[in-house]
């Protein structure tokens, strides 16, 4: 699984790589830009793994986060400017980890989906 680490709040907490999608583009258009551009790494995108809210009163914030899964072609993992670092993490090392809000959902549903 591809992850990274928060450069950004909450900083420090593992995460998929992800962002905004830019006008005129699909939400799938935008999970593979954004792939390449916060890690180096281009993949083949296929399912919706979940559609997920961050909802807090303050600071007012409502941010639609929309998942998805598929299978690496190519690149090596190379933390952008949003990431502190970004990394292949093993099935076995994902319960160690500290993730952001609705990462651990998005993982296990991806998981499902891609029969891992």
């Amino acid at each position: 699984m591809l992850l990274i680490q928060r450069a950004k709040p909450p900083v420090g907490l593992w995460s998929l790589p992800g962002g905004h999608v830019e006008f005129g583009e699909t939400a799938l258009e935008a999970a593979a830009r954004e792939l390449l551009e916060e890690t180096g790494v281009v993949a083949e995108l296929k399912e919706l793994a979940g559609l997920y809210e961050i909802i807090r009163e303050k600071p007012p914030i409502h941010f639609a986060i929309a998942c998805y899964c598929g299978h690496w072609k190519s690149g090596e993992p190379a933390a952008a400017s949003d990431a502190l670092t970004a990394r292949w993490v093993s099935l076995s090392e994902l319960h160690h980890l500290d993730f952001a809000p609705n990462v651990r959902e998005a993982v296990a549903a991806a998981q499902n989906l891609l029969k891992l």
